[in-house]
C-alpha cells in the first residue's frame, strides 16, 4: 500500500461524505486535535518512564484513543448524530480525573507557569494545544452543525491537562513555578478528610 494518494494535491482532503478544502474549519479542528494527540503521546512516553506516575501513562494513553474520536466526529460533510463516538461518559471520566489530580496537587494560589518537571511542561504543551482546538471547534460550529459532546469533552480535556500537569510535579517532588506579578487568585477551598 502506497502512503501518497496524489488525491490532495489541488487543496482538497475527503471527509465523510464529501470532499472538502483542506483549510476547512473542520479540518482546521481536527488537524488540530492531531497536533494534540502527538503531544499527548510525547506526554504518556515521558510518564510511563517514570515509576511515580505510570498510572498517568495509560490515562494519556485513553485520551489518545479518544482524541480519534473527537476527529472522527469532526469529519462528517453533513451532520451524523446517530454516528458520532463521543459520549457525555468520556467527559464524566476525564471529569473524575481532574478532580483526582487537583487533590494530589498543592492547593494554588495564584497563576502558574508552565514547566517544573519535564513532564509537567509537555503536559502543559498539551493544554495550550487543546485550548486552540477548542477555538477551532467554535468556529467550526459557527458553520457547520457539530457534535456538542466533542467541545463539551476538548473544553474538560484542557483542565485535565493543567491538573496532571500540577500533580505530576507534586509526584515527582517539583515545586510549581508561581507567577511572580500574580495576586492570589484563586480561592482556597476546604480539603476533604481523609
Amino acid at each position: 500500500m502506497k502512503l501518497y494518494t496524489k488525491t490532495g494535491d489541488r487543496g482538497q482532503t475527503s471527509v465523510k461524505g464529501g470532499r472538502v478544502m483542506k483549510n476547512d474549519p473542520r479540518v482546521e479542528a481536527y488537524g488540530t486535535l492531531d497536533e494534540l494527540n502527538s503531544f499527548v503521546g510525547v506526554a504518556a512516553a515521558q510518564a510511563a518512564a517514570l515509576e511515580p506516575v505510570q498510572a498517568l501513562a495509560a490515562e494519556l494513553v485513553e485520551i489518545q484513543q479518544e482524541l480519534f474520536d473527537c476527529g472522527s466526529d469532526l469529519a462528517f460533510a453533513s451532520p451524523a448524530e446517530d454516528h458520532y463516538k463521543v459520549t457525555a461518559d468520556m467527559t464524566a471520566r476525564l471529569e473524575g480525573w481532574i478532580d483526582a489530580h487537583t487533590e494530589a496537587a498543592p492547593e494554588i494560589r495564584r497563576f502558574i507557569l508552565p514547566g517544573g518537571s519535564p513532564l509537567s511542561a509537555s503536559l502543559h504543551v498539551c493544554r495550550t494545544v487543546c485550548r486552540r482546538a477548542e477555538r477551532q471547534i467554535v468556529t467550526a460550529a459557527e458553520a457547520h452543525q457539530m457534535s456538542e459532546e466533542v467541545l463539551k469533552y476538548v473544553n474538560r480535556l484542557s483542565d485535565y491537562f493543567f491538573a496532571a500537569a500540577r500533580s505530576a510535579n507534586a509526584a515527582l517532588g517539583e515545586a510549581d513555578t508561581e507567577y511572580v506579578r500574580s495576586a492570589e487568585v484563586f480561592r482556597l477551598a476546604p480539603r476533604k478528610e481523609q
